[in-house]
């Protein structure tokens, strides 16, 4: 019989998005200052009073990590989930008419991998004007060609199945088949995208904003670390302006990847067969790869 207990990997993953996902809901509930306000003298290190110090324009740096949480996650799973929209149906429509449909699309998603993300990110965020629409269709526009590339590949691999054949004998339209028949069997690998997508959005996103190519006047992590920086944080030792935010979006994007992993070995028997097999090894104390002594019999 084959388990079915989640990996331990899903569960801490799930606790630490958890965690912010409650910071993000419950901000102006238990952050105990306003985020924009002045609330102290500037670069207070943490004390009783400001749990995680204060900024360089005196506000509470535990308050604002909270604050920020908000819309940098919302940003970020909103980008990630309309990037892996976008990227499935270019990708699934391409794989699955072929032909001229197939070699424009291809050419579409080959070109928009061409052109180095980063940069631009940076062009389009520098052009457009600032706010958070702005930023969302940078995003999008920058991370969709990866998962159609992803999506188009699988499709590749699923329109020769017996249900495809099935479904074009009985005279179903080809974007009745997209929809209906190949995506939903392809729900392991749009989760995996919309994982990669979102942790792709979140990164950019508080890279974009710690360049400035945003809304200053929003309390984001990217801007925390932005007015950080502006403060010169490591230059004056004031190590707790930047800690906080920088930690909240390794543990996000940690918590993302985890979340993903536990998914590509739920999915795959093969992968679950060898997590089983290295635990197994572990519990008699042998390492997976370690050389195991041979004995001889000399007699």
């Amino acid at each position: 019989m084959t388990s079915t207990k989640i990996p331990r990997k899903a569960s801490a993953g799930l606790v630490i998005l958890g965690v912010f996902f409650l910071m993000a809901l419950l901000g102006p509930l238990v952050a105990p200052y306003d985020p924009s306000a002045f609330v102290d003298i500037p670069l207070q290190p943490p004390s009783r009073a400001h749990l995680l110090g204060t900024t360089g324009q005196g506000q509470d740096v535990w308050s604002q990590t909270i604050a920020g949480a908000r819309t940098s996650l919302l940003v970020g799973f909103v980008a990630g989930l309309a990037m892996t929209t976008i990227g499935a149906i270019v990708g699934a429509i391409a794989g699955t008419f072929g032909g001229l449909v197939d070699d424009v699309l291809s050419l579409l998603t080959n070109v928009s991998l061409v052109i180095p993300g980063l940069p631009l990110a940076v062009v389009l965020a520098a052009y457009l004007p600032a706010g958070t629409k702005a930023l969302l269709v940078v995003l999008v526009a920058t991370g969709w060609a990866w998962n159609a590339r992803v999506i188009r590949a699988q499709v590749l691999s699923l329109r020769n199945k017996d249900f495809v054949a099935a479904a074009i004998v009985t005279g179903e339209s080809r974007l009745y088949i997209v929809f209906r028949e190949i995506l939903p069997n392809m729900t392991s690998v749009l989760a995996s995208c919309f994982i990669s997508a979102t942790v792709y959005a979140i990164g950019a996103q508080v890279g974009l904003e710690f360049l400035g190519l945003g809304d200053m006047s929003l309390v984001t992590w990217g801007t925390n670390l932005y007015w950080a920086s502006n403060d010169a944080a490591l230059l004056t030792g004031a190590w707790w302006t930047l800690v906080p935010t920088g930690l909240s979006v390794a543990l996000v994007g940690t918590a993302l990847v985890l979340v993903s992993f536990s998914l590509d070995e739920i999915t795959n028997p093969r992968l679950r067969a060898v997590s089983d097999w290295a635990r197994a090894l572990a519990t008699r104390g042998i390492r997976p790869g370690a050389s195991t002594p041979v004995v001889r019999d000399h007699g």
